[in-house]
């Protein structure tokens, strides 16, 4: 069943538009999937997706993968292009539930792991993430003070990833903690008189690794929490590596 939408003060439409902000993902407990890429990995993940809307160029386009049981809304081009946040808009769109971050228990989670502690950039997430996935990890954790994973420029920036490894928004002190109790490594990121060479530690199946802030590094008591720091030797004269870049090298080093 289609519904066609023409008035922009349509009451779903101010609804669908809220999404691009944090009030209004709280007030509906959803979020907005943007742009086809994003629609077609939910779906083909079996994702829960409660709406999809877009112009009838584009439902028609996609209309042999789009499941029958998602309530669909036909919009006007001048509709669709007010919903989102993309600078390039495709006319489509979806919508899905929040998902709820205690279904996962630190204590019985197996795999490897990314923990992000107050990472900020939206592309410098979407690419640990995709790494993440690309590196066979469990999940990624967003701690406190990370960039929130419903962000929409986060979401693009996880290409349809996040619907493949779990992400969720954490304390890192009880992970971390609830990790180090149960005997797995955890690796901080940062270069102290103790850390050690990324090359020198064995790789394992089940543990993780905190990736810090983009520029302060890992917060301090975090860093008392570790395992172990690692670093990632620097041969020439750059200062330092991009966070996500140094994410990838360790991630494929220790889980890949």
């Amino acid at each position: 069943m289609r519904e066609k939408i023409t008035s922009s003060q349509n009451k779903r439409v101010k609804q669908w538009r809220a999404l691009t902000t944090k009030k209004g993902r709280q007030a509906t407990q959803s979020y907005l999937l943007e742009g086809w890429h994003l629609v077609h990995e939910a779906l083909l993940a079996h994702q829960p997706v409660t709406a999809i809307m877009g112009t009838a160029e584009q439902l028609a386009a996609h209309a042999a993968d789009l499941p029958a049981t998602a309530p669909t809304f036909e919009l006007t081009e001048s509709i669709a292009k007010t919903i989102g946040d993309a600078n390039t808009p495709q006319g489509i769109f979806a919508t899905m539930p929040i998902a709820a971050d205690d279904v996962l228990d630190p204590q019985t989670v197996q795999g490897g792991w990314l923990f992000l502690d107050q990472v900020q950039d939206p592309g410098n997430i979407g690419t640990m993430v995709r790494t993440a996935d690309a590196a066979g990890l469990r999940g990624v954790v967003l701690g406190l003070g990370s960039a929130s994973r419903y962000l929409p420029k986060v979401l693009r920036a996880m290409q349809g990833s996040q619907f493949h490894v779990e992400v969720v928004e954490a304390d890192l002190h009880q992970w971390i903690q609830a990790f180090t109790a149960r005997h797995l490594p955890v690796y901080g990121t940062n270069l102290d008189p103790q850390a050690q060479d990324y090359r020198n530690v064995d790789p394992v199946t089940t543990g993780a690794i905190v990736m810090g802030n983009e520029g302060n590094g890992m917060a301090p008591d975090l860093q008392q929490l570790t395992t172990r720091n690692l670093y990632i030797p620097i041969k020439g004269q750059a200062e330092s590596l991009n966070v996500a870049v140094a994410a990838g090298i360790v991630m494929f080093r220790l889980f890949g």
